[in-house]
């Protein structure tokens, strides 16, 4: 697993369109297929498949 990072701009929009709050998650993995983001505190994931732009 890789180092979850801070989400950008675009990112924090996706997360937030999905009902998530930005502040508590991190960016593991962010590929054209599917977005997964790790909870800063609690360590549990969500995997998203992408939306079409």
């Amino acid at each position: 697993m890789k180092r979850p990072k801070k989400p950008t701009r675009r990112q924090k929009e996706e997360i937030v369109f999905r009902g998530l709050t930005p502040q508590n998650w991190l960016v593991e993995r962010d590929t054209p297929d599917e977005f997964v983001v790790v909870h800063r505190y609690t360590g549990t994931t969500k995997r998203f498949g992408k939306l079409m732009a």
